[in-house]
């Protein structure tokens, strides 16, 4: 059979529950490269074994990050480019309308998919704020992945990003497949990290992006103008379980329903500490920094 002409590109790191299943689903494709980062499990082994180009990514901070760094350096032979996390697969309908766009002559230059989120072995679609869109499906000369300045450590992948498109946009009409075969500690030791990250955005009040927050734009600008909407509200635990488990009828996604909604406002928890961490140390450094240094203090004040 003959290979669609397409490039998937799959970031790793310690993925070796996951990796298999993924590159099941992509060898249709006729690039698949895996960009790891050092994994010390078998993902690499794992990758070779089943034919895709393996390249190591080295991250010594700033920018480039690993995303667009491959869209820059790596040896992409074909003129699209799918990018899919290792807990995600395509399944065979989602296979079959990729095919058919990227081998048309159609003028779109980047699409959205749509994503079906399984947790605990069950597809919770309602808990998961199905449909969820994002683009992962585009012309590699038209598309590269937004710069957030963040001072937090989120590793060497960019977070919570966006691909910026030159070009016109579609949507695909079948869902992507995302269930990460890890045990619930790799999920709640991940979302940790994650809400460093949104802390640390918040306290900054607004990432620096190219991305703007509207209620009428694009799925990632309604995503943002709601983030900074619901930033602002007290008690955001207690909403956001509200909204996800009974407005958004979580509770008929069973007890993974519960168990999703519970952690994820456990997320808003641990989102709430830490800013109120960071806003705290901040008040505490600039007292001490007074105190050590009164004389920079009269300074300023016979300045003025």
């Amino acid at each position: 059979m003959s290979k669609t002409p397409i490039t998937v590109i799959i970031p790793t790191r310690d993925e070796e529950l996951n990796i298999e299943l993924c590159l099941r689903s992509v060898s249709w494709a006729d690039q698949v490269m895996v960009v790891d980062s050092h994994s010390k499990d078998r993902t690499g082994e794992i990758a070779e074994r089943f034919g895709a180009e393996l390249y190591q990514f080295d991250y010594t901070g700033g920018w480039p990050k690993k995303k667009n760094w491959v869209l820059e350096h790596l040896p992409i032979r074909n003129e699209w480019v799918f990018f899919l996390d290792a807990d995600e697969r395509i399944p065979e309908d989602l296979q079959d309308e990729i095919a058919q766009v990227v081998t048309g002559k159609g003028t779109v230059d980047g699409y959205w998919v749509r994503f079906r989120v399984y947790f605990l072995g069950r597809w919770i679609k309602h808990t998961s704020l199905y449909p969820t869109w994002i683009l992962r499906l585009f012309r590699k000369e038209k598309g590269r992945f937004e710069k957030i300045s963040v001072a937090a450590g989120s590793g060497d992948v960019e977070l919570h990003e966006n691909v910026i498109l030159d070009g016109q946009q579609g949507y695909l009409k079948h869902d992507l497949i995302h269930e990460d075969l890890k045990p619930l500690q790799a999920f709640i030791e991940r979302h940790n990290r994650y809400s460093t990250w949104e802390a640390e955005a918040d306290y900054q009040s607004e990432a620096t992006s190219k991305t703007r927050a509207s209620l009428l734009g694009t799925p990632p600008e309604r995503r943002r103008w709601m983030k900074r909407l619901f930033v602002r509200l007290p008690l955001r635990p207690l909403i956001k379980f509200s909204w996800i488990y009974l407005f958004r009828l979580g509770f008929l996604d069973g007890i993974s329903g519960l168990i999703f909604s519970f952690l994820m406002a456990q997320h808003e928890v641990n989102i709430s500490i830490k800013r109120y961490e960071k806003r705290a140390m901040t008040r505490r450094l600039k007292l001490l920094n007074q105190l050590n240094h009164p004389e920079e203090g009269k300074l300023r004040r016979s300045s003025r």
